[in-house]
C-alpha cells in the first residue's frame, strides 16, 4: 500500500493497494484492512444470508471466494448465516457525477475513451444522515483508495472506491473493459432508511461484479439481465464501454423495467437524470433548483462532443468544463476527474486536495506491468 496524493492539510487523503494471489487471499487482506478502518461484519437475517451465499457461489464465484477469505482475517466459519462477510464499510451509495465516453472513431488517436467526474459532498456520514458530526470524524469521502487486484487466476483490475472496498465508483479491467456509476434520478434522491444486506449484486458492488466477469460490453449486458440486483433506495445508473469500441448505459425505470440506452457508434453522454426518459440531448428539460444541473451538464458534453474528433486534452477539458462550481454555498465538490484509456487499460485520475487544488494526474494500470 502506498500514499499517491494528498497529505496534512489537504481535503484528500488517496492510498493505492496493490493484492496479488488467489482470491481468498485478496479477500482476506481486503478484509483485514477493512478492520484497521473500523468496519464490523453486518448482522443479517440468516435465511438471506445463506441465500446470499449461494447466489454468490452460482453467480459470482470470485466474490463468494474472498468472502471464505473475509471469514478467515475474522476467524468466523465461512457457512455461518448470522453476518454478512462482505460490504466492507458500507455508506450511503450514490452522486451527482458527469461521464463522456468518446469511441474509438471519435478519438484523436483511435482509443476508446470515457471521462468522468465524481462529485460528492464534503460533509461526513453523520451529517449526510442528518445529525451531527461524532467528535473527529472525518468527511466520508476524504480517504478514497484506489485498489488493484492481480488475482492468480482470471481478470486483473483497478477501481476506485470512496469507502467500499469490496465495491467501487470506478473500474477498469485487463480486458479493456471500464464501469462507472452514476446516481440516476438526482431530483428525487434521498439518503436511504435501512440498509441490510440483500440477496444479488448491491449498487456499489456492481461495477466489480462486472470487471470480475466480463470481458467485453455484450458479456456485461448478459451478466446484468441475468444478475439480481438491488439498491438501499438511491437508483444508480452506469455507464460501461470496452476495448471493442462498444458502450452502453445500464439503468432502471421507475416501475423496475431494466433499459440499454447505446448511441451506435457516437459519444455517449451521462449525468444524472433516466436517460431513457430523455433520450434526446437536443430536447431536455430545463433544470431546477432540485436536478442539481444534469440537463445543463448533458447538454455542454454534447454540444462539445457531437460530430467531434477528440483529442485526450479535449476530452479533459469537456470534463473541466462541466465540474462543480467551488463556492462556499454548495456542499458538493468534483472530487476527482477519471480517464479511462480502454486500449492501453488504463485509469487515469486527479484528486480534489481543496478549493483550487487537484492531484497531478496519476495513471494506474488495469494489470501489472
Amino acid at each position: 500500500m502506498t500514499q499517491v496524493a494528498g497529505g496534512a492539510g489537504d481535503f484528500q487523503l488517496v492510498r493505492h493497494l496493490t493484492l496479488a494471489g488467489s482470491q481468498f487471499e485478496i479477500g482476506r487482506a481486503l478484509t483485514e484492512e477493512a478492520r484497521r478502518l473500523g468496519w464490523s461484519p453486518t448482522p443479517a437475517a440468516p435465511e438471506v444470508n445463506r441465500a446470499r451465499r449461494i447466489w454468490f457461489e452460482r453467480h459470482w464465484p470470485q466474490h463468494n471466494a474472498r468472502m471464505d477469505g473475509a471469514a478467515a482475517a475474522l476467524g468466523f466459519d465461512p457457512d455461518q448465516d448470522e453476518l454478512a462477510l462482505d460490504g466492507l464499510n458500507v455508506v450511503p451509495a450514490g452522486s451527482g457525477c458527469s461521464a463522456l465516453w468518446v469511441p474509438p472513431s471519435g478519438s484523436a488517436d483511435g482509443h476508446g475513451r470515457v471521462g468522468r467526474n465524481y462529485d460528492f459532498f464534503r460533509s461526513t456520514t453523520s451529517e449526510i444522515m442528518g445529525s451531527a458530526p461524532e467528535p473527529g470524524e472525518l468527511p466520508m469521502a476524504s480517504r478514497p483508495y484506489v485498489i488493484t487486484t492481480i488475482p492468480d487466476e482470471g481478470l486483473s483490475s483497478t477501481v476506485i472506491t470512496m469507502s467500499d472496498l469490496d465495491g467501487c465508483m470506478d473500474a477498469i479491467n485487463s480486458a479493456g473493459l471500464a464501469v462507472m456509476l452514476l446516481i440516476a434520478d438526482f431530483e428525487s434522491a434521498e439518503p436511504p432508511e435501512h440498509v441490510s444486506p440483500q440477496v444479488g449484486v448491491g449498487s456499489v458492488q456492481l461495477p466489480r461484479f462486472l470487471v470480475d466477469t466480463c470481458e467485453n460490453a455484450d458479456q456485461a449486458k448478459q451478466a446484468l439481465l441475468l444478475a439480481k440486483q438491488y439498491d438501499h433506495g438511491t437508483p444508480l445508473h452506469y455507464l460501461v464501454a470496452d476495448a471493442h469500441g462498444q458502450a452502453f448505459v445500464w439503468e432502471r425505470g421507475l416501475d423496475g423495467r431494466e433499459h440499454i440506452i447505446e448511441f451506435g457508434d457516437g459519444p455517449l453522454c451521462v449525468t444524472n437524470h433516466l436517460l431513457h426518459r430523455n433520450p434526446d440531448p437536443m430536447n431536455l428539460p430545463g433544470d431546477t433548483e432540485a436536478s442539481f444541473g444534469t440537463y445543463g451538464r448533458l447538454r455542454t458534453l454534447y454540444e462539445r462532443s457531437k460530430g467531434a474528433t477528440l483529442s485526450p486534452h479535449e476530452l479533459r477539458e469537456s470534463l473541466r468544463a462541466v465540474r462543480q462550481a467551488e463556492d462556499p454555498a454548495v456542499p458538493f465538490r468534483t472530487l476527482w476527474s477519471t480517464v479511462f484509456d480502454t486500449a492501453d487499460r488504463t485509469l487515469s485520475a486527479r484528486f480534489y486536495l481543496g478549493d483550487g487544488r487537484y492531484s497531478e494526474e496519476l495513471v494506474f494500470p488495469a494489470a501489472a506491468r
